[in-house]
């Protein structure tokens, strides 16, 4: 074992070293500037440059266009919003934004660091012998009088710098693979999201459909409504009018017959009972039939139109739902 101050430090600055490489961009070769785009292939570029590409090959906001991912050569479609139609990758800004404060600490620290002077590392079983080789065995770093005569005599070693290089590409290569997955993810998420809206509209275009199905029903009904309104309307007047008729005709009779009767009272003492007989005859005047004032054969059933109308669902088609109001 050794004791080498500053070795988080250097160790750290590795990693942000492999974490700066996975922010990149493939057009400008700075790392990624806010606002960073997603693109459908999981790739990403600062909307700046993903905007120069765009008006390099012709495209406009008002008409969309499209153009290939320097990355990757997928051919990327724009709607008429142009590189703003494209999602920015919040994950990708966040890092960024992690990274530059990791990364001025770091320096802070550095500068710290470079005004102190740190001892070599060296073994703490043999004086003044550094640490230059790794014990693949105990996977600790030693020296080489441990590997001749010390505890790792019987163990696997190899040389220091090897394993260093080879877990600094291990670790940069794992930081990549978790940003490409990252990516990845963002990208399920998107489309999800993309589901979801889809989804909703189509939910609105549905009931949108349904609601003027049943106006239409409702139209019909409506319209049918007023015409048997009107054809009971009709014969009701025709009654109306028939009935007031007959009742001014039944009225000048009445008042006939009054003055035929005070006459006949004037000559109650005269025989003339024919007179008087003649005068009293109604049976020249019409008469109402019985039942004329009913209304009754304007009945209307819905017992039919009520079961269809319970009925009213959704038919489930081999590929769609269709509505069987259609």
């Amino acid at each position: 074992s050794f004791s080498y101050k500053g070795n988080e430090s250097v160790a750290l600055q590795i990693r942000m070293d492999s974490l700066e490489k996975q922010l990149i961009c493939p057009i400008c070769l700075e790392m990624f500037t806010k606002p960073v785009v997603i693109l459908p292939c999981q790739h990403n570029l600062c909307r700046k440059c993903a905007n120069d590409i765009f008006q390099v090959k012709g495209g406009t906001v008002a008409s969309g266009g499209r153009f290939r991912c320097p990355s990757c050569r997928h051919e990327v479609v724009l709607d008429r919003h142009g590189v703003y139609g494209l999602q920015r990758n919040l994950l990708v800004e966040n890092i960024i934004d992690m990274y530059k404060q990791e990364y001025i600490r770091l320096e802070l620290g550095n500068k710290h660091l470079g005004k102190m002077k740190f001892p070599k590392p060296v073994c703490e079983f043999h004086e003044d012998e550094k640490i230059n080789i790794y014990c693949l065995t105990c996977g600790v770093p030693t020296c080489s009088m441990c590997k001749v005569f010390g505890s790792h005599k019987d163990c696997e070693v190899a040389p220091l710098n090897s394993i260093y290089q080879t877990q600094k590409t291990e670790l940069s290569d794992g930081i990549a693979m978790m940003v490409g997955n990252n990516d990845r993810i963002q990208g399920i998420i998107s489309q999800l999201e993309e589901t979801c809206r889809t989804i909703e509209e189509n939910g609105r275009r549905q009931k949108s459909k349904v609601c003027e199905k049943f106006d239409h029903l409702y139209a019909i009904l409506e319209d049918r409504k007023r015409q048997m309104n009107l054809k009971v309307n009709a014969e009701q007047e025709e009654k109306l009018n028939y009935i007031r008729g007959l009742t001014r005709k039944y009225g000048d009779h009445l008042e006939s017959m009054t003055k035929i009767m005070e006459t006949g009272i004037q000559t109650m003492e005269e025989p003339e009972m024919a007179v008087f007989l003649q005068a009293s005859n109604t049976s020249h005047l019409e008469r109402v039939e019985r039942g004329y004032e009913n209304m009754d054969h304007y009945s209307v059933s819905f017992k039919r139109e009520g079961r269809a109308l319970r009925s009213i669902d959704f038919a489930r088609g081999t590929a769609h739902l269709k509505c069987s109001l259609t």
